[in-house]
């Protein structure tokens, strides 16, 4: 039995950092697990630059109501769902993940969550389990599941190297360079194709 494990950010979704990085003009806040392999720094990093500029949950989620999938992301996401079941495996937080979630037609998701003050400060984050993609990918293994899975971040690489298959979904040319062995794919048609491959095995 095959279940296919997708990263959210970057491959269904815009990363949501970034945008709000935009939106408000912080350019600091457009890094993101592309640039930064250790995610306890990087949140603590960004939580910092939020507090600075006294923005909070209000202001991020009312960015991310303009987001919209990537284009193709739902078709997609859609035949595949009609082959196989799909997890999507994130590192962002219930309280941004929501609103995508519907218009991506309610994925199962797993991700982390939020601490937030009654003021609407982050003052924190719970993750859900250490090396969360990897952890979830093993016990599904453990159930009798064989992964696929597909990122395109340094957060994705274990999950995707712990799989049956996995691939690499625009990415950065950094990690491209770095795991020239995990196949690279640019587009969904492609990366639809490599997962059916992977289905009939």
């Amino acid at each position: 039995m095959n279940i296919v494990c997708l990263d959210m950010e970057g491959v269904l979704v815009p990363e949501i950092w970034i945008a709000f990085s935009q939106a408000t003009g912080i350019p600091q806040l457009e890094r993101t697990t592309r640039d930064e392999p250790d995610y306890d720094k990087l949140m603590k990093y960004r939580l910092g630059i939020l507090k600075e500029h006294h923005l909070g949950l209000r202001e991020i989620q009312q960015v991310i109501a303009g987001i919209e999938p990537l284009p193709g992301a739902k078709e997609f996401l859609d035949e595949l769902r009609s082959m196989t079941q799909v997890l999507i495996l994130s590192d962002t937080f219930e309280q941004f993940a929501m609103p995508l979630m519907k218009k991506l037609g309610w994925p199962t998701l797993l991700c982390n969550t939020l601490e937030v003050a009654d003021s609407g400060e982050i003052t924190g984050y719970r993750m859900r389990i250490a090396h969360s993609k990897l952890s979830t990918v093993k016990a599904l293994q453990s159930i009798g599941y064989e992964t696929i899975a597909s990122g395109d971040s340094f957060n994705d690489l274990e999950m995707i190297c712990a799989s049956k298959a996995g691939f690499l979904f625009r990415t950065t040319d950094q990690i491209r360079r770095d795991h020239p062995e995990l196949p690279a794919f640019e587009t969904f048609d492609e990366l639809l194709d490599a997962i059916k491959g992977c289905l009939n095995d």
